[in-house]
Protein backbone atom coordinates (compact mmCIF):
# COMPACT_ATOMS: atom_id res chain seq x y z
CA UNK A 1 0.00 0.00 0.00
CA UNK A 2 3.10 2.61 0.76
CA UNK A 3 4.17 1.84 -2.44
CA UNK A 4 0.80 3.04 -4.38
CA UNK A 5 0.85 5.76 -1.85
CA UNK A 6 4.13 6.96 -2.51
CA UNK A 7 4.14 6.90 -6.40
CA UNK A 8 0.45 8.85 -6.56
CA UNK A 9 2.15 11.42 -4.27
CA UNK A 10 4.95 12.09 -6.77
CA UNK A 11 2.82 11.86 -9.57
CA UNK A 12 0.48 13.98 -7.74
CA UNK A 13 3.26 16.78 -7.18
CA UNK A 14 4.86 16.57 -10.42
CA UNK A 15 1.53 17.30 -12.29
CA UNK A 16 0.42 19.90 -9.73
CA UNK A 17 3.74 21.63 -10.38
CA UNK A 18 3.68 21.44 -14.16
CA UNK A 19 0.04 22.73 -14.08
CA UNK A 20 1.10 25.85 -11.11
CA UNK A 21 3.85 26.92 -13.59
CA UNK A 22 1.81 27.17 -16.52
CA UNK A 23 -0.62 29.48 -14.90
CA UNK A 24 1.23 30.70 -11.67
CA UNK A 25 5.03 31.28 -12.47
CA UNK A 26 7.74 29.04 -14.12
CA UNK A 27 9.59 28.42 -10.84
CA UNK A 28 6.99 25.87 -10.14
CA UNK A 29 9.46 23.76 -12.44
CA UNK A 30 12.03 23.82 -9.76
CA UNK A 31 9.61 21.28 -7.68
CA UNK A 32 8.86 19.01 -10.28
CA UNK A 33 12.89 18.91 -10.42
CA UNK A 34 13.57 18.09 -6.70
CA UNK A 35 10.51 15.31 -7.01
CA UNK A 36 12.26 13.55 -9.64
CA UNK A 37 15.94 14.05 -8.01
CA UNK A 38 14.05 12.27 -4.94
CA UNK A 39 12.83 9.51 -7.20
CA UNK A 40 16.50 9.06 -8.75
CA UNK A 41 18.27 9.00 -5.46
CA UNK A 42 15.62 6.71 -3.75
CA UNK A 43 16.66 4.09 -6.57
CA UNK A 44 19.69 3.97 -5.92
CA UNK A 45 19.60 4.17 -2.09
CA UNK A 46 16.49 2.47 -1.84
CA UNK A 47 15.66 4.99 0.78
CA UNK A 48 12.49 7.19 0.69
CA UNK A 49 11.83 9.86 3.53
CA UNK A 50 7.66 9.34 2.47
CA UNK A 51 7.62 5.93 3.22
CA UNK A 52 9.50 6.58 6.69
CA UNK A 53 6.73 8.89 7.58
CA UNK A 54 3.83 6.37 6.15
CA UNK A 55 5.63 3.71 8.14
CA UNK A 56 5.21 5.68 11.57
CA UNK A 57 1.38 6.65 10.49
CA UNK A 58 0.66 2.95 10.66
CA UNK A 59 0.37 2.60 6.43
CA UNK A 60 1.01 -0.86 5.77
CA UNK A 61 3.88 -2.25 3.83
CA UNK A 62 3.69 -4.70 0.81
CA UNK A 63 7.17 -4.49 -0.69
CA UNK A 64 10.36 -2.57 -0.97
CA UNK A 65 11.02 0.90 0.10
CA UNK A 66 9.64 3.24 -3.00
CA UNK A 67 10.16 0.55 -4.94
CA UNK A 68 8.95 -2.58 -6.81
Amino acid sequence: MRNRIIHAFAGTMILASILLSIYINQNWLWLTGFVGINLLQSSMTNWCLLDKILGKMGVSNEGGSCGV
